[in-house]
């Protein structure tokens, strides 16, 4: 079959992903979809952002039943590229392209995924530019820096009509979603509250000062849609997290997409109407870390659902027993739920049951990788080709990604926040408002929808 006829297949075959029922996409089921697609349905993919993640994408590429080839790895920095192509080694056969550009690496038609695992500042636009080269794009969370990008995907999802997916890898974990269906199902009666909680022990980072753009690293496509500025030392390797808003959206937007998400899917909720936000910076209050590092954040919910945020990067204080996770409680019982599985409690507090999923997967550690990233991965891929839904479309994404957005404005206003629930926009407040979009570099303005 020949590369465009191969790709015009592809293009057909991931029109209904996202409503794909028992019966798969144009009437087929998912079994016979496999049957037409066949050994030659192999997908070409690109890696952008070579960083702490990438650890997430040794397995789910390395699979043979993946059925992907790895095209690219692109990163700003070349030792990073160096150093991922070494990795790759332990698990492929085969050497990928090394590409510092990703404008390059999207311009090639034979490629067909993008998995974008570059900061926050380009999760959206990286994605926006993958979508209109006719890519499907598996983003890293957030999926967006601010509100407005996160609407933006989703139209540019429905498009382009191609597959989206954040990184938000609980939604495939097996115990998360067996007892996400059971509280849906009514185990602990009507679930009412969730608390999301994350607690670290961050240390001390150094202040920033005007440096020399380490060797090897392409500021200028760093900074991408951000304004320019001059580079100041650390902040291209993590600590652009902390480092004002131009490139991160603080531990709101590194962490709690992940347990928001869970809480928002437990609770069956999309937009908040009110936020409320209590945070600031407590610990080294004279280091380069310009953000809150410990947050309390409540989103109330039109229908009387709460859920509430504890943020705690510098402070590794077990509140509840463990370093991350989500506690749903219902009028007849409660949920404990982490990347380790899950304990289910009645009403009065006895344990009913305990299912620990023994996986892979990381708690507070840097990195990224482990079996619950992998099934993740894996059902993007099939969902590429029209084998399975997904697990989390975009739309999901950026409904969470958006509740850590609206933490971020409320800390950086000091407003109480109200939101139309049909969308999550702020209702009571212009200088919050502000706040929804950002301001880009001359050359790098989002696409008009």
């Amino acid at each position: 079959m020949k590369n465009q006829n191969r790709r015009d297949f592809l293009k057909k075959s991931t029109a209904a992903t996202l409503g794909l029922s028992a019966l798969g996409a144009v009437g087929f089921s998912a079994k016979s979809y496999g049957r037409i697609l066949g050994a030659n349905d192999r997908l070409n993919v690109a890696i952008a952002g070579l960083g702490r993640r990438m650890g997430a994408f040794y397995e789910p590429i390395a699979l043979q039943s993946s059925n992907v080839n790895l095209l690219y790895l692109c990163d700003v920095m070349q030792r990073q590229m160096t150093n991922a192509a070494n990795n790759f080694s332990k698990h492929i056969d085969y050497q990928p392209t090394l590409e510092g550009n990703i404008i390059k690496v999207l311009e090639d038609k034979d490629l067909d995924v993008l998995i974008n695992a570059t900061p926050d500042h380009w999760h959206a636009p990286g994605t926006w530019l993958a979508m209109e080269r006719g890519k499907h794009v598996y983003v890293e969370k957030p999926c967006s820096h601010n509100p407005r990008e996160g609407e933006l995907l989703i139209a540019l999802q429905k498009k382009y009509n191609k597959v989206v997916q954040m990184g938000n890898q609980q939604r495939s974990a097996p115990e998360s979603r067996e007892i996400i269906t059971a509280i849906h199902n009514g185990e602990i009666g009507k679930a009412y509250k969730a608390v999301a909680f994350y607690s670290n022990a961050r240390g001390e980072v150094v202040n920033p000062s005007p440096a020399p753009v380490p060797e090897g690293l392409d500021w200028e496509l760093f900074q991408g849609p951000a304004p320019r500025k001059p580079y100041m030392h650390d902040t291209w390797d993590y600590n652009w997290h902390w480092y004002g808003w131009d490139y991160g959206t603080a531990e709101t937007g590194n962490n709690a997409t992940h347990e928001l998400d869970v809480a928002r899917w437990a609770l069956q909720v999309d937009y908040p109407e009110q936020v409320f936000v209590d945070a600031a910076k407590e610990h080294y209050p004279n280091d380069g870390w310009t953000m809150y590092d410990t947050m309390e954040a409540t989103f109330r919910f039109k229908n009387g659902s709460t859920i509430i945020w504890d943020g705690k990067s510098r402070n590794a204080y077990s509140t509840y027993g463990s370093d991350r996770g989500t506690i749903i409680f219902g009028t007849e019982g409660s949920v404990f739920v982490n990347r380790n599985g899950y304990k289910h409690y009645d009403r009065g507090g006895k344990l009913i049951k305990d299912s620990t999923s023994g996986g892979s997967e990381a708690g507070t550690a840097l990195g990224g990788g482990g079996d619950m990233s992998t099934t993740h991965v894996v059902n993007f891929f099939n969902a590429v080709r029209g084998t399975e839904k997904q697990n989390s479309n975009i739309e999901e994404g950026a409904i969470s990604s958006l509740m850590c957005h609206l933490a971020n404005i409320g800390y950086r206003t000091g407003e109480l926040l109200e939101c139309d629930p049909s969308s999550g926009r702020i209702t009571n407040s212009e200088e919050a408002m502000k706040l929804w979009s950002r301001t880009y570099e001359k050359g790098w303005e989002p696409p008009q929808v």
